[in-house]
């Protein structure tokens, strides 16, 4: 190695330490909040562009009335294979539980418990799918529940 190559090397090195240095000295003592996202994962988001949305049409349920999921106990719909990787919407004004498998070669079940935002915008469940695929709904309590598919 010669000793211009040293150099260079030890000048990567003291740039990689002082990175560090101002990212470790920049950080918030905070616990933060785990739904919020940074500024610039925002901006690399918008430039990625968002992942398209199920067409509604190609879901189908028993539940289904009128372009809305009614349904008290549980609800089974049937999504298409929508050819690649695409997200499953589903909104509510009241809060539901959703199961679905894992996209890929995941052999597991996602189950979450979908609560209404505290800015009065419903429940929202966002469900990753990668192939014909059955998405359980349950509404909890005795109770009646209504579920939109959505595009955004």
């Amino acid at each position: 190695m010669s000793g211009g190559q040293k150099a260079l090397l030890a000048a990567l090195g003291v740039l990689l330490v002082a990175l560090f240095a101002v990212a470790v000295g920049a950080g918030r003592d905070d616990r933060g909040d785990p739904v919020a996202r940074s500024a610039l994962v925002e901006r690399l988001g918008r430039l990625g562009g968002e992942r398209a949305a199920v067409d509604p049409a190609t879901v189908g349920a028993d539940c289904a009335e009128g372009g809305r999921l009614v349904f008290a106990g549980g609800c089974v719909l049937r999504v298409a294979d929508p050819g690649e990787l695409r997200t499953l919407v589903l909104r509510s004004a009241a809060s539901f539980t959703v199961e679905a498998p894992a996209p890929g070669d995941a052999e597991f079940t996602v189950r979450d418990e979908v609560t209404p935002a505290g800015d009065g915008t419903g429940a929202v469940a966002r469900i990753a799918v990668d192939r014909a695929t059955d998405v359980l709904l349950r509404c909890p309590g005795l109770g009646t529940c209504t579920v939109t598919v959505a595009t955004s």
